[in-house]
């Protein structure tokens, strides 16, 4: 039987193999290609049974559709087309390339001479021609049937004010777990098992933010150095799950971890990387998108296109400008939320995605297109707010619907706890989810994400045991990383033996945490920092797939245990307390009935409000917050009024205790202490205090009242 036989015209939509249950359509986009042809291989993946030329060639679609194939089909392909790098052509037949819409892989790799589409070594270094076939040690693609029982499952639909986002890595979250039998850890199952579940419930998060999760692959210059692409942002493909998270090389494992986190109440939102790709620049692998279409895919330097543009330093970037590239980042985007049901995106170097010819953007095509999509109405956004090209940090100038990882609150609350000077007038606007970065085009407060810590940087526990970074084991000289972490280590690098540094240690960690969960805003908690992770000082982790980066469920320390009830306290004083998380940002214009307080109102330790004295003395540490719980008008989903308590919230980052005198409050009966992170062992309401009375405010200390009003008791 001839080839033009065997394969049927097929449609040029939609792209990627597709079956029907009853053949296989393959559909793929190169508007510069001169032919394309389908490998298909035994299931082993190791021999080329059949070479099928696409017959069909429809607005830059190449297709062609296989009767009688099935799912667990192994695929690639070969394109042939001009070997131009001057002209931005890098087509080379000899090289098996992925399927930029492949939904699983089979097989692994490692990166060889052979999979370069030139001869490396050579003279003329990319401007060399490779012939080599490079399709034995090839990944192969896997044709899937995507069908799985979903009854039952449904979004979750948290509310951007009652989340708490937990950042984590699949492998590192899961590979220790002594809960989980030994075949799951370091997977999708993994995180799917009850004892994980039980554990993130107990916490009190709402979603879980996975480090990357799409295909990604190791980069050579680690695997020659006997380390790996450990987190992940490395991308080979947008639509198929890496498959060392899959512990039986299922596809429905992803989707049963998350049908099981939804009937737990846990939202899933992916990490993902949609601003560059695996292959690198000129000189890296051609191992999909530069074999298939390198002119279309990338953006290249327009005075010479055989270099790359590079925004995110990378080596590449993605051409989203491109409208078949765009194309395939909202195929990819709409298949995880309708296919694999995942509850939102955390888009990494997202100034990347905005980028037009003239720089960036946030009217963009991209942009554009995420907010008229249905799917991604439904689900929640949140961008990294920064690249390394020109004019790449937009912190605050992402379009409405949009949350941003706030970097500002981040350091400035470091900075705050170090005891730097001139730090109140640059906390309190952070405290109130940085109005003026975020109110505009109607956005509302949780569109800031506030955290202390992510996987890029220091850790909780390292920022109060390091001032250095020490990253000696990345293989770089420990110049790699950033240099200013805002950290400081109380007099020792490092673990210490002495009790009084470990305290003050503990003590920090908890003001900070603190801080993150009494701010208005989005909180997002790094995994682990709610029991002391540490990763030795090393502040750029991301080729580690040890110790450095695996969390340590094994028997806690006694003040570590302690830590981790803190950290659940908190986070249920932030879920039982509305006004810790309003809906608008605060002014000091609503005006309660009940005291006459303002919704936001500022207090000086001498109990008056803030002056531009206070807030302009360097050397003053000291301030409190007060929320009025009934001013303005809030309410319930189901319409009832929103009223909480009115909340003062001191924080001292002074290294000395300092006399605070109480505000008084028309029609106060007392001030209950709630919380107060010098006493972490002290109970709800078990310290009181009256109208103006004084106490000692602990140095280094963050310290909640709640107001009891006289009308409010019997």
């Amino acid at each position: 039987m001839s080839s033009r036989a065997r394969v049927w015209p097929g449609k040029s939509y939609p792209l990627g193999a597709v079956w029907d249950g009853k053949g296989v359509n393959f559909a793929l986009f190169s508007a510069h290609a001169e032919k394309v042809e389908l490998c298909l291989f035994d299931s082993s993946g190791q021999r080329e049974i059949e070479r099928l030329t696409l017959p069909e060639h429809t607005d830059q679609v190449w297709h062609g559709y296989i009767p009688g194939l099935w799912p667990g089909a192994l695929y690639g392909y070969r394109v042939s087309g001009p070997y131009e790098p001057q002209l931005g052509h890098r087509f080379n037949h000899h090289k098996l390339l992925l399927d930029p819409y492949a939904k699983q892989f089979y097989g692994s790799l490692h990166l060889r001479d052979e999979h370069c589409g030139y001869q490396v070594g050579h003279g003329n270094a990319d401007l060399s021609f490779d012939t080599r076939d490079n399709a034995r040690d090839m990944l192969k693609c896997v044709v899937v049937d995507t069908t799985f029982n979903w009854e039952g499952d449904r979004q979750s639909e948290i509310p951007w004010t009652e989340t708490l986002t937990y950042e984590t890595h699949v492998r590192g979250f899961t590979i220790r777990h002594e809960g989980i039998p030994h075949h799951l850890r370091g997977t999708f199952a993994g995180m799917a098992h009850p004892e994980v579940i039980k554990y993130l419930k107990a916490l009190g998060i709402t979603a879980v933010e996975l480090m990357p999760v799409h295909a990604f692959v190791d980069d050579r210059f680690l695997t020659d150095r006997g380390l790996r692409n450990y987190w992940g942002y490395n991308t080979l493909c947008f639509f198929a799950p890496e498959p060392r998270y899959l512990s039986g090389g299922d596809l429905t494992e992803f989707k049963t971890m998350v049908k099981r986190l939804h009937d737990a109440g846990i939202e899933v939102l992916l990490d993902v990387v949609y601003n560059h790709t695996a292959e690198g620049d000129q000189m890296g692998p051609t191992l999909s998108f530069k074999g298939i279409d390198n002119a279309s895919y990338y953006r290249l330097r327009p005075n010479d296109r055989r270099y790359y543009i590079n925004d995110t330093g990378c080596g590449n970037t993605l051409n989203l400008i491109h409208p078949r590239v765009l194309q395939m980042v909202m195929d990819s985007l709409r298949y995880w939320v309708n296919e694999m049901h995942v509850d939102g995106f955390r888009f990494d170097l997202a100034v990347t995605l905005g980028r037009e010819d003239y720089g960036y953007d946030r009217g963009g095509g991209f942009f554009d297109a995420i907010r008229q999509d249905p799917a991604m109405s439904r689900v929640k956004i949140i961008a990294e707010p920064w690249d390394i090209g020109p004019g790449g940090y937009q912190l605050g100038s992402f379009p409405a619907g949009t949350a941003e990882w706030n970097d500002r609150f981040r350091d400035t609350v470091r900075r705050f706890w170090c005891g730097d000077d001139g730090m109140l007038s640059r906390i309190a606007p952070n405290l109130l989810a940085s109005s003026d970065l975020f109110e505009h085009d109607c956005r509302r407060p949780w569109a800031s994400v506030n955290y202390i810590a992510s996987h890029d940087g220091f850790p909780l526990a390292d920022l109060v045991s390091y001032n250095e970074r020490h990253n000696e084991a990345n293989g770089e000289g420990n110049r790699d990383g950033h240099p200013s972490n805002f950290s400081n280590n109380y007099g020792v690098e490092g673990p210490t033996t002495d009790h009084a540094i470990q305290q003050l240690r503990l003590r920090q960690r908890r003001n900070m945490l603190a801080t993150v969960l009494l701010a208005q805003g989005t909180p997002m908690l790094l995994a682990g920092d709610e029991f002391g992770r540490s990763q030795g000082g090393n502040n750029n982790a991301y080729c580690q797939d040890n110790e450095i980066n695996w969390l340590n469920w094994g028997k806690m320390p006694p003040e570590e245990q302690e830590f981790l009830d803190f950290t659940r306290r908190l986070i249920s004083l932030r879920r039982e307390h509305p006004v810790l998380r309003r809906t608008r940002f605060l002014h000091g214009l609503q005006i309660s009935k009940t005291t006459g307080l303002r919704d936001i109102e500022w207090i000086s330790p001498g109990g008056g409000l803030m002056t531009d004295y206070h807030w302009q003395e360097p050397k003053a540490r000291c301030m409190g917050m007060l929320l009025a719980g009934d001013a303005g008008e809030y309410f319930t989903p189901d319409g009832y009024p929103e009223i909480d308590d009115t909340l003062l919230i001191i924080f001292n980052a002074g290294h000395t205790s300092i006399p605070v005198q109480m505000p008084t409050v028309r029609g106060a009966l007392h001030w209950r202490c709630l919380l107060d992170t010098a006493r972490p062992q002290l109970a709800p309401g078990e310290f009181l205090l009256g109208n103006s009375d004084d106490f000692q405010m602990e140095p280094r200390a963050v310290t909640i009242f709640a107001l009891t009003y006289e009308t409010m008791t019997s």
